[in-house]
């Protein structure tokens, strides 16, 4: 339980916090990493984790997506302030009247960072390369609002023309959807979309080799603000400025450094000392302490997303859905954000988010023990008896390791199961996951839009993000039914169903819904917080105090 602190913890507290504003922000501060930096126009960033892959198409975390999204350009981009969109590298766009037929116009002064123009069919391979079944995209699902997208990906179809993307000319885009989207435009601000350098993939080894040398900084060419100048693995990934960018002159920051800080408690004190301007995360036992101390450089924004477990379904115990709902009933959710989360964190008793979309989820999954140990014991395990000796799985963290200690325990008390920790790397974790290699992993989803199906499609049969092995034609149907609809509130009634069965299967546990803590140097300017996590990088500027500055 989370005890009151004597007087003097509260007095080192607070040494500990004035410590952190005079070498952050106040005297001496010219001499540190971060100090320099700013003089310098460079942003330094603390990532979390080293990078699976800077290949837009062969990602899925959010320590990739922030590196991508400064090295490229989608059509559309978002106002990080209303999360609206706004033009990117399309300066405009029309919308039929019946919603289905997109027309997109790139910008005449769109270069990739050699200096080559960005043009249509730049779009359209990366569209095809994505969809292409050989290449095994996870992400490739979120195009399937396209016409015969969703056909070419799964091999149904074999030409790409009979995708519903057209180049009318080398600047303009034509794109048909299956039914109307009304998030299509947010879409493309996800890196999926984002279009890749043909000749240089060609080069090295072609549209579907994987693993080439095309994303290192000797061969990379991108289209964003930046460009990579230097990836020195578990150190530190540096981009710089794109001199070619179309808008390269209202771009302030020279570089930004993303260090792969896979400890919160290292990047606290890195923080503290003066090597960073913006952390990932903020350790657990840290946020109590910073709040009641009113630490000036903690932030805690909304954060739609999803802390949860997923379970592999495809062998035993978990292929039983009795088994599933038992560990799903007995988990303590209350308990667990009280006395480890906190941060203003609730509770998920579902799946999808509150304020999704105005979407509210009718499913709920409580705490009940008494059902639990009922269903274990129907699915063969009484008391826990004869049960298998169960591996969770987590990536190296501190923070999730302190989350898996009390499920752990709460599993053991409530079921009488012998759960083992099992800690990875980002890369390998990742990979454990992808194989199905796990028996119960932990995991998150952060919204790429604020929509339930960016939630729920994850859980579609063969769906590249699913990674439990999880497949319902019943839900299937739902989900797309529901994507299908034009009117919002049947949309949203259908997603209620579709969740309802979620919940009902259990391949996943909700934990809790995150909050985005972290540590911010006043030295950054421009800082636009919003619910969906979006930096953008672009319109961000750092500048030292004006006495460091003389």
């Amino acid at each position: 339980m989370i005890r009151p602190r004597s007087d003097w913890q509260r007095v080192a507290a607070l040494v500990v916090c004035v410590a952190a504003v005079v070498s952050v922000a106040g005297c001496g501060a010219r001499e540190t990493r971060a100090g320099k930096a700013s003089v310098e126009g460079v942003l330094l960033v603390g990532n979390g984790a080293e990078p699976q892959e800077l290949d837009p198409h062969l990602v899925s975390g959010v320590p990739e997506h922030r590196l991508l999204s400064a090295l490229f350009e989608g059509l559309v981009d978002l106002d990080p302030a209303t999360l609206e969109p706004i033009p990117g590298a399309a300066e405009r766009w029309t919308v039929s009247p019946d919603g289905l037929v997109y027309t997109f116009y790139l910008r005449k002064d769109a270069r990739w960072s050699n200096g080559q123009p960005v043009t249509a069919q730049d779009f359209l391979y990366a569209w095809e390369r994505i969809l292409t079944p050989t290449l095994a995209s996870e992400y490739a699902s979120m195009l399937h609002c396209v016409v015969n997208a969703r056909a070419f990906n799964t091999g149904e179809i074999k030409d790409f023309s009979q995708v519903g993307v057209k180049a009318l000319d080398d600047s303009t885009i034509e794109v048909r959807l299956e039914q109307p989207t009304p998030y299509f435009l947010s879409l493309h601000v996800h890196y999926t979309w984002y279009p890749v350098p043909r000749k240089v993939i060609e080069a090295l080894g072609g549209m579907t080799a994987r693993d080439t040398k095309w994303t290192q900084p000797e061969h990379m060419v991108s289209n964003g603000a930046f460009k990579l100048a230097q990836w020195e693995p578990d150190k530190v990934i540096r981009v710089e400025k794109n001199p070619h960018y179309w808008n390269a002159a209202a771009v302030r920051l020279q570089a930004i450094a993303f260090y792969p800080i896979k400890d919160p408690m290292t990047e606290d004190r890195t923080f503290r000392t003066g090597g960073l301007h913006l952390t990932e995360n903020v350790p657990l036992p840290k946020i109590e302490m910073y709040q009641q101390e009113q630490f000036p450089f903690l932030h805690i924004d909304p954060y739609l997303g999803t802390y949860y477990y997923r379970m592999n379904t495809t062998k035993p115990p978990f292929d039983d859905a009795r088994v599933r709902r038992a560990f799903a009933l007995s988990l303590d959710r209350d308990t667990l954000v009280a006395q480890v989360v906190d941060a203003g964190r609730q509770p998920a008793a579902h799946y999808v988010p509150p304020g999704t979309g105005g979407y509210t989820s009718n499913a709920r999954m409580p705490y009940d023990v008494e059902q639990a140990r009922r269903l274990l014991a129907e699915a063969g395990y009484p008391g826990g008896k004869g049960f298998p000796k169960v591996e969770l799985l987590y990536n190296t963290s501190d923070d999730h390791k302190r989350i898996a200690e009390a499920v752990q325990q709460m599993w053991n008390q409530a079921l009488g199961v012998e759960v083992q920790l099992l800690n990875q790397d980002w890369k390998v974790y990742l990979n454990s996951m992808n194989t199905l290699n796990y028996d119960i992993a932990r995991s998150g989803w952060i919204g790429d839009y604020s929509d339930p199906y960016n939630f729920l499609e994850c859980f579609l049969s063969g769906n590249g993000n699913n990674r439990t092995g999880y497949a319902s034609e019943h839900y299937d149907r739902l989900v797309r039914k529901g994507a299908s609809i034009m009117y919002k509130t049947g949309r949203l009634a259908t997603y209620q169903q579709a969740e309802d069965i979620l919940l009902a299967d259990a391949p996943i546990i909700p934990v809790y819904f995150y909050t985005r803590p972290y540590l911010l140097s006043p030295d950054v300017k421009n800082w636009q917080p919003n619910h969906l996590g979006y930096i953008s990088w672009k319109t961000l500027y750092v500048e030292p105090p004006a006495e460091q500055a003389r």
